[in-house]
């Protein structure tokens, strides 16, 4: 997906407009890190959307790219998204954009201390961090797979996260009520295959863990900590990288892979984390796996097209049983 359709996808308004009166995170302040694209940037303008002033960090900006290699989504232009969203519901929210290497503690110091100063406060810290998908060499043996390569993606994948909740804690925890989202591939429940390659597999199995372990030791304060998990997400590379569609035609990609049928938008998973940072009741997640195709069905949200995915159980259920591929009854 080019950034024209990352636009569409994220500031779409089917059910997403508020009425003036029905923004549930007005005068909250969040964190995204990691929200230059995909996963990340749809829930930071989700959350600007509902209300809330959100600081996006990424490494990718309009003069520096990062390792990924993609120009064509900008931590700059997630923020303005984020401000149009606030904008077209009249929540008063907006994008604070921070670029941030977040191996760097440095750097993840300085970005807390801001919001700090600026703000006072953080009720919601996403660790979205990633970037490690050009690093991989899906089919190789754990053996065989580059070691510098390996430890890159364990660095991408989880020091990220450790640095950055270090930093931010301490402010999230000042005041009851806060929210940690870990961020992942998969439900706990899923996890538990192999997801290969093994450094893929260890990368996407610690935010789970994370989540549990930071769960036990920020309630104490009445905050909450839980991991969230898209199903199949049509992110930008998705779509115009593996698939060579855009969100226009995203139904072509089933003529590749028929099970792309239960792919959802990013938005989809915009919409779970809104859904949960407003619910009052949030700590009963306290430490456990969610997925935004579950979360729907607790919450009644939707995708933009009025259809809830349901991807991992259409995964367990059907593509991994090599059943052919019918999405009747999973979204």
């Amino acid at each position: 997906m080019d950034v024209t359709e990352t636009t569409n996808s994220t500031n779409s308004t089917d059910s997403a407009r508020a009425l003036p009166h029905q923004h549930p995170l007005a005068g909250k302040i969040a964190l995204v890190a990691g929200a230059t694209r995909g996963a990340g940037r749809a829930m930071a303008v989700e959350l600007g959307r509902a209300g809330a002033t959100v600081y996006a960090t990424g490494r990718t900006t309009r003069a520096r790219t990062s390792e990924v290699g993609r120009t064509t989504e900008t931590i700059e232009e997630t923020a303005e998204l984020i401000t149009a969203a606030g904008q077209e519901s009249e929540s008063g929210g907006a994008g604070i954009a921070v670029p941030t290497d977040h191996l760097d503690p440095e750097q993840v110091e300085a970005l807390v201390e801001r919001i700090d100063r600026e703000q006072g406060r953080l009720d919601l810290l996403v660790n979205d961090i990633w970037g490690g998908d050009v690093h991989v060499e899906w089919d190789k043996k754990m053996w065989e797979h580059d070691l510098d390569k390996g430890l890159r993606l364990m660095r991408l994948g989880i020091e990220t996260h450790i640095v950055t909740s270090r930093y931010a804690l301490p402010l999230l925890i000042k005041n009851p009520g806060g929210l940690v989202v870990e961020v992942t591939d998969g439900t706990d429940e899923y996890n538990q295959r192999y997801r290969k390659p093994f450094y893929y597999d260890l990368a996407k199995a610690a935010p789970l863990r994370m989540a549990r372990a930071l769960a036990e030791e920020i309630g104490e304060y009445g905050c909450t900590a839980l991991c969230l998990t898209p199903g199949w997400l049509r992110s930008e590379a998705m779509l115009d990288t593996h698939f060579k569609v855009t969100e226009d035609n995203w139904q072509a990609g089933c003529e590749q892979n028929p099970h792309f049928a239960i792919s959802e938008t990013p938005t989809f998973v915009g919409r779970a984390l809104v859904a949960l940072a407003s619910d009052p009741e949030v700590a009963r997640w306290n430490g456990t796996s969610l997925s935004s195709g579950g979360l729907a069905k607790e919450y009644g949200f939707t995708d933009v097209d009025g259809s809830a995915p349901d991807a991992w159980r259409y995964i367990t259920e059907v593509e991994q049983e090599g059943k052919t591929a019918d999405v009747t009854g999973y979204r």
